[in-house]
């Protein structure tokens, strides 16, 4: 298999843990949809990453839907319960963590617009998502140690590459702070290898 991706695109580190955590084996191939040369698009029509190539040749795209196929792949580590209340409870997790990552993302991409073309008014209402969606994860998260309680998912991945696209993009929100639930769960996620060797960088 191979992924198509960036170092900085938390969705594509969000599919590089998933594969280090089920232990399956790929080539990651670095490029990205805003270089002028892009291969993405001729993979992924939306051209967006990440983007997997699978051993026929068919490619996924959509960092949901990849990181379930290999949930599905190796039957080692479920990352995702097969349990449905369960099941939904950490894709609506996934879906918080993306949204916030969403929102990050927009406010980025603004902010490299000149001056003039830039809306505040679309900035204010991407931060104020960001804002929710941790407000909305500390609350949530409570004092369990995983998102799902006990166990490790899919659910603390997602968590865990949107809090590192912050740390990374918007060092100066201060949800260490104030959120310190978040804190301790980004800080265990930390020193877990696969995410040591995905840190994001430019």
């Amino acid at each position: 298999m191979k992924l198509i991706g960036s170092t900085t695109s938390p969705y594509v580190r969000k599919a590089r843990i998933v594969l280090a955590e089920k232990h399956i084996g790929y080539n990651f191939e670095l490029d990205g949809p805003w270089n002028a040369d892009s291969h993405v698009p001729d993979y992924n029509p939306l051209g967006k990453v990440p983007v997997l190539i699978m051993d026929d040749g068919t490619s996924l795209f959509d960092s949901r839907v990849i990181v379930e196929y290999l949930d599905s792949v190796n039957p080692v580590s479920r990352l995702i319960p097969e349990s449905n209340r369960r099941r939904i409870m950490v894709k609506r997790w996934e879906a918080l963590a993306d949204g916030i990552c969403d929102a990050a993302a927009a406010v980025y991409l603004e902010h490299k617009r000149q001056g003039m073309q830039q809306s505040q008014e679309w900035i204010s209402r991407q931060q104020n998502k960001v804002a929710r969606g941790l407000e909305m994860a500390s609350r949530e998260l409570g004092d369990k140690k995983w998102c799902d309680g006990n166990v490790y998912t899919l659910a603390d991945i997602a968590l865990g590459c949107a809090l590192g696209y912050l740390a990374f993009r918007f060092p100066e929100i201060e949800w260490r702070n104030n959120l310190s639930n978040l804190a301790e769960l980004f800080e265990r996620l930390e020193k877990r290898p696969p995410f040591m060797e995905t840190t994001p960088h430019d």
